[in-house]
C-alpha cells in the first residue's frame, strides 16, 4: 500500500492502482505503461459519464474510490448531458480520447475497464445504467 501520509488518501491511491493494474494485466502491459492504462480508464469514464443523466452520473460516481471519482468528474459540464450515443458513437468517443491501438479494439477496452471497476459498483447501479441505454450499447457496458 502506498503511504500518502493520510490513511484515506493511501487507500484511494491503492484502490486506483489496483484498477490500473487489472487493466494492464488484461492486456499484458508492463507497469511502465501506466499512462496507457490511465488513458483507458479516463476515456471510458468520460464517455460513460457524458452518456448518463446528471443524477445517474452522480450515483455511479459516489461508488468509485475518491481518486477515480476525481478522474471521472474532471472536465465535466453537467449542463451538456446526457449526450445520446448509440454503440458506435460511444465507442468512437472512447477512441477519440484513447489514442493507442489495442487488441480487440474499443469494445474490449470498454469491457476491460468496466470489469476492473466492477468491484466498486453495486449490481443494482450497473443495472440502472444499462437500463437507460439502447440495447446495442447496453451489451457493450455489460460486466
Amino acid at each position: 500500500m502506498v503511504d500518502a501520509g493520510y490513511a484515506a488518501f493511501s487507500t484511494t491511491v491503492d484502490r486506483t492502482n489496483r484498477v490500473l493494474k487489472e487493466i494492464e494485466q488484461a492486456y499484458g502491459w508492463p507497469k511502465e505503461r501506466r499512462s496507457q492504462s490511465y488513458a483507458a480508464l479516463r476515456a471510458v469514464l468520460h464517455a460513460l459519464r457524458d452518456r448518463l443523466g446528471v443524477d445517474e452520473a452522480a450515483q455511479l460516481a459516489a461508488q468509485f474510490p475518491v481518486l477515480i471519482r476525481g478522474v471521472y468528474y474532471d472536465g465535466w459540464d453537467p449542463s451538456r448531458v446526457p449526450q445520446r450515443m448509440n454503440r458506435d458513437e460511444f465507442l468512437g468517443r472512447v477512441r477519440r480520447e484513447f489514442s493507442y491501438d489495442v487488441d480487440g479494439g474499443m469494445p474490449r477496452l470498454v469491457q476491460t475497464v468496466l470489469h476492473a471497476l466492477r468491484p466498486h459498483v453495486s449490481h443494482g447501479e450497473w443495472d440502472d445504467i444499462r437500463a437507460g441505454m439502447p440495447s446495442d450499447l447496453a451489451a457493450v457496458v455489460a460486466v
